[in-house]
């Protein structure tokens, strides 16, 4: 649509969205109004066309915005000052979220999805790349492999320069280096951390591209050819952005049964986020599996360093100088998400900071450079991470009438519902309808209760001190040889849930006794299904922080690829994985020959080629044989990254079933039950073990 044309549709539908947000009605009429508008929707929903989405977000937007409406110019009456304080707290908390859901539908209505360019046949006008890999206090074991994996990706090899970027100075990195062929750049010192780095490294190679991985992301044999050829089609293209695919589970996944069958956490991000951000030329640089021009880096004198998340702030200056951006929805590399709950709080702890310092040093509401849509982009992605405050608010407000009887809503029940239900319902089932393949509904409620009261005191204090705190590292590739309660974390968690236990406990004994009390019954019975909503939320939150065992050095990749066991006897029997790993593998038993003799190595056969290992054996059976991987040469391993982690399917799968709301909350008070029961069952075991231990003897 061409904009003349879209600016007067949207002079022609002011005056009829403004009549429907401000018409006064009683509880009656807005009933019959809800019922309606839902009605509508349903029916439009039957079409799956994008333009629907279009119209179907407008009527979302226009029955939240009609709820805004009502809640400022009818409900704030208040008759003490702690109520008002109480109420007010309560309508910015609302208010923040009708634009953190207004401004999501902007990024989201329309997704852009962008296709692979193909790369021209003539090698010589393929570009330069160098590949960074940056590593500051890493092991050599989680490095190791990315390196080996950038070496077997598919481009001419005088085009390709792979360096590690060592700011921890190691002398181990540096004789990898030297035995791998690769570069090694260090530095005197860790000024501005990993843009630092980064900057640096910019001062001593010479690509025209330069591609930017995490230590622990690995790429597949694909990446460039990929990438590189959307660079030839655009000259003014500065950054071209892929999925953050993580191969190991994240705390979510790890610790609640139910997470592992759902699109994790940043599966929404990845997906209908950052293709509406392409769409309006907006996409966010993340710090790793993404190439960018060096011409465009020059003009911004290279990655930002005034924020402690160089990424996005980079990207922000590349826009305002007039550089395009896009993303690639497809998984061409893969990492290690954070193996614990507390680094997980951590990182996001930090990406909360810098966004904050963002939004406070270069707020991109402000400057040139920006086009509206862009603006827009970059402020909802900042104001998303001051969630940590409304969040908490939404899950204690019901504890301002049940516990202290303060009404912060001056308006009946029946009205509250009658407006309130309407917008949740129009907004929870819109979502679902677009994103449900990338977030599963209720879910988002508990990623961000983990994160809520972690995140308000970081952002307030940034919001007053752009400049306070420092980059951190979020350690990966840890083990953890016994599972625990992380109670640390979700301390705040406990806390509130208990006060909200004890709230309805308070309203159940009020509405028995509601003569006595005086109150109306329909408000108690509202405020105690919120708390009891919370209490799942919060319990739900509060199961993440259960620690599962971790003693695998490696992970797992779930694949089937032809296989050869070689016997010691020199027979050879064809059989195909089950799941592979760096340190060994799963086949299945081809017969019984395991039995009678040894098995020496095990040969992985693609298309591409096929490499031959060295096992020992951990485990035979009539199933399945499971092997470890002997130690082997650099060359030998750089071959088995290649089969395991660099081929070019290695993390395509097909999409999540569609989202069912009900089954996803139904999933959500599983993830309780499981927490108390597990709990329960696990102290029986102890309880159990230290009797049969017997007197004298450590249990």
């Amino acid at each position: 649509m061409n904009k003349p044309l879209f600016y007067l549709l949207l002079l022609l539908m002011l005056p009829t969205a403004t009549i429907v947000v401000i018409t006064p009605m009683d509880s009656d009429k807005q009933y019959f109004f809800g019922l309606v508008s839902l009605g509508l929707m349903l029916v439009l929903g039957i079409s799956k066309s994008p333009y629907v989405n279009v119209v179907l977000v407008v009527m979302s937007c226009l029955m939240s915005t009609r709820y805004i409406y009502w809640r400022a110019s009818e409900t704030l009456h208040f008759y003490t000052t702690f109520e008002a304080c109480l109420g007010i707290g309560l309508f910015i908390a609302e208010l923040y979220a009708w634009v953190i859901l207004v401004l999501g539908y902007l990024q989201t209505t329309w997704p852009l999805k962008r296709r692979i360019e193909p790369m021209p046949d003539d090698l010589s006008l393929w570009p330069t790349v160098d590949i960074y890999v940056s590593t500051y206090n890493e092991s050599l074991d989680v490095v190791r492999d990315t390196v080996l994996a950038a070496q077997c990706i598919d481009y001419p090899r005088d085009k390709m320069r792979i360096y590690i970027l060592d700011d921890g100075k190691r002398s181990e990195f540096a004789v990898f280096a030297a035995d791998a062929g690769v570069g090694y750049i260090t530095r005197d010192d860790n000024k501005h951390a990993k843009a630092g780095n980064l900057n640096h490294a910019l001062t001593l190679t010479r690509g025209e591209l330069i591609c930017v991985f995490d230590c622990d992301h690995v790429a597949t044999r694909g990446f460039l050819q990929a990438t590189v050829g959307s660079f030839l089609i655009d000259p003014r293209l500065a950054l071209l952005q892929t999925p953050h695919y993580f191969y190991s589970p994240d705390p979510f996944e790890r610790n609640l049964s139910a997470a592992r069958h759902n699109p994790n956490e940043g599966a929404l991000f990845y997906g209908p986020v950052q293709q509406g951000y392409d769409n309006w030329n907006a996409t966010f640089f993340c710090g790793s599996c993404a190439v960018i021009r060096r011409t465009a880096l020059e003009e911004t004198h290279g990655f930002a360093v005034e924020t402690v998340t160089e990424d996005a702030h980079t990207e922000l200056k590349l826009q305002r100088k007039g550089w395009n951006s896009a993303f690639l929805a497809i998984p061409l590399a893969a990492g290690l998400a954070t193996e614990r709950l507390g680094l997980h709080v951590i990182q996001r702890i930090r990406w909360a900071r810098g966004m904050t310092q963002i939004l406070r040093m270069d707020n991109p509401l402000f400057g040139r450079g920006l086009k509206w849509q862009q603006r827009l982009c970059y402020l909802n992605a900042m104001l998303h991470f001051q969630y940590g405050l409304p969040r908490v608010v939404f899950l204690t407000v019901s504890l301002a009438y049940l516990l202290f009887n303060q009404n912060i809503i001056a308006s009946s029940a029946s009205t509250i519902f009658a407006y309130v239900l309407p917008h949740l319902f129009m907004a929870i089932w819109l979502n679902s309808r677009m994103n449900g393949r990338y977030r599963y509904t209720f879910w988002g409620e508990i990623y961000e209760t983990v994160m809520a009261f972690h995140l308000i005191i970081p952002t307030l204090l940034t919001l007053i001190s752009p400049k306070h705190g420092k980059f951190n590292v979020t350690d990966k590739g840890g083990l953890l040889d016994e599972g625990f309660f992380d109670a640390h974390i979700v301390r705040p968690h406990i806390i509130v849930a208990c006060l909200l236990v004890l709230g309805i406990i308070a309203g159940i004994a009020r509405a028995v006794m509601y003569d006595y009390f005086n109150v109306d019954p329909r408000v108690i019975v509202f405020n105690v299904v919120w708390a009891k909503l919370s209490v799942i939320i919060l319990l739900a939150a509060i199961a993440v922080a259960k620690e599962t065992r971790q003693v695998r050095k490696t992970i797992r990749v779930e694949v089937t690829i032809p296989a050869i066991i070689h016997y010691a006897s020199g027979i050879s029997v064809v059989s195909e994985t089950r799941d592979l790993s760096m340190g060994g593998v799963k086949l299945v038993t081809p017969d019984d020959r395991y039995l009678h003799d040894t098995l020496e190595e095990v040969e992985l056969r693609l298309q591409s080629g096929s490499v031959c290992i060295p096992v020992s054996v951990i485990h035979t059976g009539p199933d399945v044989i499971r092997l470890m991987f002997k130690d082997m040469p650099l060359d030998k391993r750089r071959e088995l990254v290649r089969v395991v982690m660099a081929r070019a399917d290695a993390w395509l799968a097909p999409p999540y079933p569609r989202d069912r709301p009900l089954r996803s909350f139904a999933s959500i008070v599983r993830c309780v039950f499981e927490l108390f029961y597990n709990t329960w069952k696990e102290r029986g075991q102890k309880k159990k073990h230290a009797r049969s231990a017997g007197p004298g003897e450590t249990a």
